[in-house]
């Protein structure tokens, strides 16, 4: 029998970064979102493994282009991450007052981050409310050295 309280109380202690995923419909819209289900899945080729919402913009997104890119946030960017928590959409070259560029990918990356990674998605999974979407890195960068901004160090909870 499984204990719902155990299992969310567990699944919880499970620790995750907090990331602004970029993604793209392959035109020329953009829009990115806040994500924690995000790891690091092979050496070779290098693959990401990125968990995304069934019923988000950035999903049907990610499935028209098949790219996403993954900004990783520093240590107090928690005001960062949670204006990517809100549904936004923008085209152009900003997101409100967050500066950004496109990458290769056309997908958005926050200027303003430790680095990124771009990849192609290779393949996906469907089950459940989220799609775990594997993306081969096909590009990458670092903009300054830093400590990754942590979901336990928020006070927020995304699972469970």
């Amino acid at each position: 029998m499984l204990d719902e309280q155990a299992k969310k109380t567990i699944l919880q202690k499970i620790p995750h970064g907090l990331y602004v995923c970029g993604v793209t419909d392959g035109e020329e819209e953009v829009n990115g979102f806040t994500a924690s289900w995000v790891m690091q899945g092979s050496f070779a080729p290098p693959l990401v493994v990125n968990c995304i919402n069934t019923k988000s913009i950035s999903h049907s997104m990610v499935k028209a282009s098949n790219a996403f890119a993954i900004s990783v946030l520093e240590a107090g960017q928690k005001e960062m991450a949670q204006k990517f928590f809100k549904p936004m959409k923008r085209v152009g070259n900003k997101f409100e007052d967050v500066e950004f560029y496109l990458g290769e990918t056309g997908c958005p990356i926050i200027q303003d981050s430790l680095g990124y990674v771009e990849c192609r998605v290779v393949g996906a999974v469907e089950h459940g409310d989220h799609t775990v979407f594997v993306g081969e890195v096909i590009a990458a960068g670092v903009h300054r050295e830093g400590e990754p901004l942590l979901l336990e160090n928020t006070g927020w909870s995304y699972g469970g």
